[in-house]
């Protein structure tokens, strides 16, 4: 897991990471975060996320968020949450 979020932690995004990314986001979290990661009333705008703090990122997603937000830790792997992260920096 420190290795995880040291590569969270990595600002250099390669394009590979980013369209992998989008691709698992539209997959499995564009039904409520929209393609472009905001869906007004529904889901928290991702473009808004803080880009400072993956471990904030990792958590939600694996331990889920309030009702809205199911817990992801089951179905996700480390790789996936690594590429959605990607995902999420390029801002879409």
């Amino acid at each position: 897991m420190i290795a995880l979020l040291v590569s969270l932690a990595s600002p250099v995004l390669a394009d590979d990471d980013v369209e992998e990314g989008r691709s698992l986001f539209n997959e499995t979290c564009a039904t409520c975060h929209g393609r472009d990661m905001t869906n007004p009333g529904l889901a928290f705008d991702l473009r808004k996320f803080p880009r400072d703090d993956p471990a904030r990122f990792r958590n939600s997603v694996l331990g889920g968020k309030g009702p809205g937000m199911p817990s992801w830790k089951d179905k996700l792997s480390d790789e996936d949450i690594r590429i959605l992260w990607a995902f999420v920096l390029s801002g879409g």
